[in-house]
């Protein structure tokens, strides 16, 4: 496959991840503190269904054109700012399923209520608040990665440098692919090796 094509697929996948969890939670925490059961009910099945066809799908597209890249990139997982990626990726999700569940429960106590024409249980604002520090908690790890995956660093542990100059993360976007075919040296500072000019006396291919 096409290394630009898994990429796209990555960053769109990405796109719906992020998206489709912001709008949902968005629209389930102002629905609820409105405290209409059937209101919520409905909106919370929807919520649930988004998570199912969505949110589930492209949480699990993420890490599988991720690890594509970083193969064909040759870039180990223990740079800083992959690892840090992938931990933060792992913690999100692991607020992430539980929050699933709470939906699930929320949606089932909102239609009871709206069945029996009575307010929403004190049982459904326990779950509600779970659910909202969860929700924060995914929220800010997303943004995190968001921001390594952009800056390619991580402050406060630095980039490690290479033997002829430079650091593996510099230059490895524009690299792409041709870490397949070259030493891992050619995502040193500056553009990759095939576009530099030739050395004074090197003869021009």
């Amino acid at each position: 496959m096409d290394y630009l094509v898994v990429k796209w697929i990555h960053v769109l996948s990405a796109t719906v991840l992020f998206g489709t969890g912001i709008g949902s939670a968005y629209f389930l925490l102002l629905t609820s503190l409105q405290r209409e059961p059937a209101t919520v009910a409905r909106v919370a099945r929807l919520v649930v269904w988004a998570d199912a066809v969505f949110t589930a799908t492209t949480a699990v597209l993420q890490p599988l054109t991720g690890t594509w890249m970083l193969l064909r990139l040759n870039l180990p997982v223990s740079t800083p700012w992959v690892a840090w990626s992938l931990g933060l990726y792992a913690f999100a999700i692991a607020c992430w399923l539980p929050v699933v569940v709470l939906q699930w429960h929320m949606s089932r106590l909102a239609a009871a209520a709206a069945e029996r024409h009575r307010a929403l249980p004190p049982a459904y604002g326990r779950l509600l608040a779970a659910w909202t520090v969860l929700g924060v908690l995914a929220l800010v790890a997303f943004l995190a990665i968001f921001w390594l995956m952009v800056a390619r660093t991580v402050p406060w542990v630095g980039a490690r440098p290479l033997a002829g100059g430079g650091t593996p993360l510099a230059g490895w976007a524009d690299a792409g692919p041709r870490a397949l075919r070259r030493p891992f040296a050619v995502l040193q500072d500056g553009p990759p090796l095939s576009r530099r000019s030739p050395c004074p006396g090197s003869p021009r291919s």
